[in-house]
């Protein structure tokens, strides 16, 4: 299975359980699972939290993702295919969107087009939980997901189906 990580499966926990400096186990972790193949991030999502903070500093995750070695693991080496990311755009979240619409929903179409062009290998993680009742461009990830039949699992799911632990690297 390859994993498609949105932008807040890192920024959620960069800021809330496995902060850079306290767990680096775990970015060594996803270091490893992007050197394999199994962890990914799309270009898209990757500029959402490389990109420099309002005050022109980075923080620690963009410190971490500008690494070379962190980018060559992580960095998803496929482009998107348009088509896809129009039918997710237009068929999940607004037919006709408006240039407001379009800046809400963000870069999550091109996440999910990825999984949508291998339904069965593919499987986007986010921290988003299912809000059904969110309409256009307010919907998130799962809701859009399961329209098409896209895999969508949180963080917390992926590390237990990825059997992370802090002693990963000494089994």
């Amino acid at each position: 299975m390859l994993y498609l990580l949105d932008a807040n499966t890192l920024i959620d926990a960069k800021r809330d359980y496995y902060p850079i400096h306290r767990v680096p186990e775990f970015w060594e972790w996803l270091g490893f699972h992007g050197q394999q193949g199994s962890i990914k991030i799309p270009i898209e999502v990757y500029e959402e939290f490389s990109d420099k903070a309002k005050d022109d500093k980075k923080d620690d995750l963009a410190i971490w993702a500008e690494q070379a070695e962190v980018k060559k693991a992580l960095l998803f080496e496929e482009e998107a295919e348009q088509d896809l990311v129009a039918r997710i755009t237009y068929g999940g979240y607004v037919a006709n969107p408006t240039d407001d619409e379009l800046k809400k929903i963000g870069r999550d179409p091109f996440l999910l087009s990825y999984a949508l062009k291998d339904l069965e290998n593919r499987c986007i993680v986010t921290t988003e939980a299912s809000k059904p009742s969110r309409k256009g461009a307010n919907r998130h990830i799962p809701n859009v997901c399961k329209d098409f039949g896209i895999l969508c699992i949180n963080n917390f799911q992926m590390i237990k189906e990825m059997n992370f632990s802090t002693s990963w690297n000494n089994i």
